[in-house]
């Protein structure tokens, strides 16, 4: 069996350094680890409008955005195809044979689900669309026989949810569609990123994110803004390491060369933690250690992406040729379930039978 990668992001925004260490980073390392047949990275903008259908605007004039924020991070054309969602109409297809075998009481169960629909206050008004997410990236992954899904933790219903509808589709009408595998960031503290606010996630909604495109003057003026320890009034006071986002930055970002060239006065981060812990050791002198971290990692992807910049309409084929690719793969899987359910009637006169 080949081995398939699917994953992708919302254009509703320029990706963040949580995008990044979450699922971004991990891809480019799958990508040029050799170790996967075809790679699939999909801009989901169907699913975008989702709960921005009044607005379509805001997700055409972040189309070019998401795709060079891929670029700039390393995201290959040569090894990855990036596709647009909306532009593989065989997606929607699958998407709606499936909502039949998945009951309302699920989806409503599924967490993912539900904290997105609090974040948007969508309560009392929930559009279909959205409600059907989880089905419809089912039919994302399934489209492409993806066998690893690199994700953030917060997808996980997601995926469970997926290999249900797998299970039940391949029950029914026979094996047909291949069952995912997630791929959570190896390092812990990439599982969820908070918002440099204190915030339990960075979200482009809350306004609490670092993009990856921000200037080297914009990232650390948010940098030295960021939520710490609240109890940590004085230098001298202990400072608690746990939950204190400049601290679990470090852990997502932070490599032990960092050390001898940024705070030599220190070994590792473990050793800077416990000066923090003690006390004597101030919230601005780890910010612009934190900060100067952040400019090493996000420094030549802001180069690369401004060279990437300079070439659009190369960015726009390269959407185009990976759409057609994407859509290809997809009309395969489509005949193959509509051969499985019996409803290719006219693949052959087995309807006069």
């Amino acid at each position: 069996m080949k081995k398939i990668i699917l994953t992708g992001d919302r254009p509703t925004g320029r990706l963040h350094v949580g995008h990044y260490v979450g699922s971004l980073s991990e891809r480019v390392n799958l990508q040029n680890s050799g170790l996967y047949d075809e790679i699939y990275i999909m801009i989901a903008d169907a699913q975008a409008l989702t709960d921005n259908a009044e607005h379509p605007e805001k997700i055409r004039q972040n189309i070019l955005q998401v795709a060079l924020d891929y670029l700039a991070c390393g995201i290959d054309p040569e090894k990855s195809t990036i596709f647009i969602q909306s532009m593989v109409p065989e997606l929607t297809e699958l998407t709606f044979y499936y909502m039949n075998l998945v009951t309302v009481s699920r989806v409503q169960r599924n967490p993912t689900v539900k904290s997105e629909i609090q974040q948007r206050n969508f309560e009392a008004s929930i559009p279909v669309g959205f409600f059907c997410y989880p089905i419809s990236q089912a039919a994302d992954i399934t489209a492409f026989h993806a066998t690893a899904v690199p994700v953030g933790e917060d997808q996980l219903p997601m995926l469970e949810q997926c290999k249900e509808i797998v299970h039940k589709f391949n029950s029914i009408y026979g094996e047909t569609l291949t069952e995912p595998e997630i791929i959570l960031p190896s390092n812990k503290a990439c599982l969820r990123l908070p918002g440099i606010d204190g915030k339990a996630k960075m979200s482009k909604s809350l306004g609490n994110c670092i993009y990856l495109s921000d200037e080297e003057d914009e990232v650390k003026k948010k940098v030295m803004s960021m939520f710490t320890d609240p109890n940590h009034l004085r230098v001298q006071d202990p400072g608690n390491v746990d939950g204190n986002p400049v601290f679990i930055y470090l852990d997502a970002f932070c490599k032990p060369e960092y050390f001898p060239e940024f705070l030599p006065e220190y070994q590792n981060l473990d050793e800077l933690k416990d000066h923090y812990r003690r006390g004597g050791l101030g919230d601005v002198k780890v910010k612009k250690f934190l900060n100067k971290v952040l400019q090493a990692e996000l420094s030549p992807i802001r180069e690369r992406r401004k060279k990437w910049e300079q070439h659009l309409p190369d960015v726009y084929d390269i959407l185009k040729e990976g759409s057609k690719t994407a859509e290809s793969k997809a009309a395969q899987t489509l005949h193959d379930v509509r051969s499985a359910m019996k409803i290719n009637y006219f693949d052959d006169n087995s309807l006069l039978k």
